[in-house]
């Protein structure tokens, strides 16, 4: 069994500048998964920087609200929200709320540095 505590986990700021906490990594724990998950957090009307992975992603909703933005769709969303997004989209997540905005990304297969592509401003 292995329990990992959130509050226990280092943070750092992603590639999209959200801040993330890896909760599960099948390359970084003794784990028999294909996926990984992590905790993220966005600051009240701020928004993740566009970005596409070349793997499906999912997000679940914990804390908050916002406005997602996959391709060219936009949707509100808010607690227990639970959302798809296919591969290769083009996504960002904007913090509507007054308190932060916390989601679990669930990629799979598990996330890795070259299968994301942030879209830097003016792009």
């Amino acid at each position: 069994m292995l329990i990992r505590k959130l509050g226990n986990i280092t943070p750092f700021v992603a590639g999209d500048r959200s801040l993330l906490k890896e909760i599960f990594h099948p390359d970084k724990h003794s784990i028999d998964i294909h996926y990984s998950l992590a905790w993220a957090s966005v600051k009240p009307q701020h928004k993740t920087q566009p970005h596409t992975l070349a793997y499906a992603e999912v997000y679940h909703i914990i804390k908050g609200r916002g406005r997602i933005h996959i391709n060219n769709e936009t949707k509100d969303v808010v607690e227990t929200d639970t959302i798809y997004i296919p591969p290769r989209a083009i996504q960002f997540i904007k913090n509507t709320g007054q308190t932060d905005l916390e989601f679990l990304c669930i990629v799979d297969p598990a996330w890795q540095p070259n299968i994301e592509s942030v879209i830097e401003q003016g792009h």
